[in-house]
């Protein structure tokens, strides 16, 4: 992990990044590269639930809600 290398679930609201690296194995890997989560795609953090869990992302043009718990395993770079 570089300097600019965060958790999803750190990105800020309306902020933008590409994906770095997962750090899940197993059927979380799985869903997540399903999801099109692979090495420099873009997403965008839109929203948060009323409870704060889960997020709402933009991913490939498809509105994805990830929780937190997901979203820290993936690393993204800041745009």
């Amino acid at each position: 992990m570089n300097n600019y290398d965060i958790p999803l679930s750190d990105l800020p609201l309306g902020k933008k990044c590409k994906v770095k690296k997962l750090l899940s194995d197993g059927l979380v890997r799985r869903r997540m590269l399903d999801l099109g989560l692979i090495d420099n795609t873009v997403v965008e953090s839109l929203q948060k639930s009323p409870s704060g869990d889960p997020v709402a992302y933009l991913i490939r043009g498809a509105v994805i809600a990830l929780r937190t718990e997901v979203a820290s395993m993936i690393l993204v770079e800041k745009l």
